[in-house]
């Protein structure tokens, strides 16, 4: 799916606001996400972080979950947005994510990162999901296959 520049806009902006209602009092490092069901709605999500780390959530699978929850079955496109300050790679979703996006993406689903520590949008990557993740554990993988006949 090919994003227009308005509609790239459109995603990393409600990522920003998602991101303003991060809790991260652990790692400070707040995140937000935006989604584009199959619907044409907008989804938001953020990062929260739990003293039991473990259940802690990404804002990706926040997003996501909050589509699921609507009714949604689809995930178009991602936008997520973060201030890494320290500039050095750009930070990516976590395996977790990737293969929640995977039962309910296509390979080819955008995925926009962006680092707002300018204030702004800045740092932008365009991926697909396919890019963080070839090789997804799918429904697939779970299909029945039919038994061989032996040879007697």
């Amino acid at each position: 799916m090919k994003l227009s520049k308005q509609l790239t806009e459109e995603l990393i902006s409600n990522a920003a606001q998602a991101m303003n209602n991060s809790y991260s009092p652990y790692s400070k490092f707040k995140v937000g996400a935006a989604i584009l069901a199959g619907s044409g709605k907008i989804y938001r999500g953020t990062n929260i972080e739990n003293a039991s780390y473990g259940l802690t959530i990404c804002a990706e699978r926040s997003a996501i979950f909050a589509a699921i929850t609507a009714g949604e079955r689809e995930i178009q496109a991602l936008a997520i947005v973060f201030s890494q300050k320290d500039l050095g790679p750009l930070s990516t979703p976590c395996g977790a994510c990737r293969q929640v996006m995977a039962e309910f993406a296509k390979p080819d689903m955008p995925v926009i990162t962006a680092d707002l520590s300018s204030g702004k949008a800045g740092r932008i990557s365009k991926k697909t999901l396919k890019d963080y993740f070839p090789y997804p554990f799918t429904p697939k993988a779970l299909e029945k296959k039919p038994k061989k006949k032996s040879a007697k």
